[in-house]
């Protein structure tokens, strides 16, 4: 089986070097123009250099968003940027505009193209026309089922790949393109502004009884009618690959640290399994499952892929999770101490949980003792981002994680 691709946000440097070190094979982020997510972190060109010769270090690859939907003026600069980007041999750009990918082929004709999702491609004619264009890859619309990607990949060309979405977040609207941030807030979704007015709460007014709103009760948090559920395929990743998808792409560039690092752990995993034949895979599938239960999320759906109807993609609760995250490992542990940089309070006598990628995974750590820079004793880690020493027999190693296991956990409305 040729190896499948996981592709994994790098809203940062730092998630990107998360999302390598927890085993993904590819990073995909945006400059500071031209990508459709204007408040991650995004990187500037300086950062972009660095960071696409950091991964090919490590024999891994760099895609850069120029996924707007580009009005006229938006070309300004763009010719100067994509040229700049083939020179430092950016390993692909994933574009959604037909205007940009005629630029890229007419003046960067080595530049790979990877077609956005953005760009609604639902059928094997658009992805043949697209393919004279010089198109190495398609990132499938989110709204094909796993029967119509089996029929299309029939009918392309065998040098054309298949990318599709296996988690994170969805957009309520076709495809991503959606105008309700630009009625609401002016800021325009398709060029990188969205505010995510979806996830906002809502109430309805009867014509006839002006000014009395009403809300559609769900949870004790309030109605968000509007709201997807995230995507989750872990357990279904064989049939994707069945289909003939070559690359699984996780969302979430504007998600935390260790956010990426979770899911892409999980998601690494499931693929060695599947690599590896394992015996009761489904029964260590479903386990990993519950790993992506341990960072934030909304009620997991499988989207279109298996024709659900849009009402099983509703959701109507805000996110949840079954653990903290509490702090990460800034050093290799040493002399029996590692030092950690905190992010949520924690006190002597928690149980912390381990997020590695080596067999430190899931092992726990009794805090009995911590130290702050000074060599201080303290019993409660109640500082933003305190830089603490924390006792442990465990082989920790920088870029570990750890997190606690929630007392109470919300529970969203089935």
């Amino acid at each position: 089986m040729k190896k499948i691709e996981l592709l994994a946000p790098a809203g940062t440097f730092e998630k990107m070097q998360s999302a390598f070190n927890f085993g993904a094979d590819a990073v995909y982020f945006a400059g500071k123009k031209f990508g459709l997510r204007a408040f991650a972190g995004n990187f500037d060109d300086k950062e972009i250099e660095l960071a696409v010769n950091y991964a090919h270090s490590l024999n891994k690859k760099v895609y850069i968003t120029i996924n707007i939907l580009a009005h006229e003026d938006d070309f300004d600069g763009l010719e100067d940027y994509i040229l700049w980007l083939e020179k430092i041999k950016v390993d692909a750009v994933i574009v959604s505009d037909l205007g940009i990918i005629s630029l890229i082929t007419q003046i960067a004709p080595n530049l790979n193209i990877h077609v956005s999702t953005q760009a609604n491609i639902l059928n094997s004619y658009a992805i043949n026309f697209l393919a004279k264009f010089g198109v190495k890859r398609i990132i499938l619309a989110r709204e094909l089922s796993i029967d119509e990607i089996k029929k299309i990949r029939k009918k392309i060309p065998n040098n054309i790949e298949l990318e599709s979405f296996v988690h994170g977040a969805m957009c309520i609207s076709y495809s991503g393109r959606c105008l309700l941030s630009n009625y609401l807030a002016g800021r325009d979704s398709n060029r990188g502004a969205c505010v995510q007015p979806c996830r906002w709460e809502y109430t309805i007014t009867e014509k006839t009884r002006k000014g009395e709103q009403y809300t559609i009760e769900e949870d004790d948090k309030g109605t968000y009618i509007l709201n997807s559920k995230d995507l989750c395929l872990i357990e279904n990743l064989e049939e994707l690959i069945d289909a003939g998808i070559c690359s699984f792409k996780i969302e979430g560039r504007m998600k935390s640290e260790y956010y990426v690092a979770n899911v892409v752990n999980a998601y690494h995993r499931a693929l060695t399994l599947i690599n590896n034949k394992t015996d009761d895979i489904k029964l260590k599938l479903l386990e990993l499952k519950k790993e992506l239960e341990k960072s934030s999320h909304r009620r997991y759906t499988t989207g279109f892929y298996f024709g659900e109807k849009n009402k099983e993609y509703l959701e109507n609760s805000m996110p949840v999770q079954t653990h903290e995250f509490i702090a990460v490992v800034l050093e290799n542990a040493c002399n029996g101490f590692v030092k950690i940089q905190m992010r949520n309070r924690f006190k002597v006598g928690d149980v912390l949980e381990v997020l590695s990628p080596n067999e430190n995974f899931n092992k726990k750590i009794k805090v009995s003792c911590m130290m702050d820079e000074n060599q201080n004793i303290i019993e409660d880690a109640k500082v933003v981002q305190q830089i603490i020493y924390l006792k442990t027999d465990l082989n920790l190693m920088k870029g570990d994680f750890l997190r606690k296991q929630l007392s109470e956990v919300p529970q969203t409305k089935q």
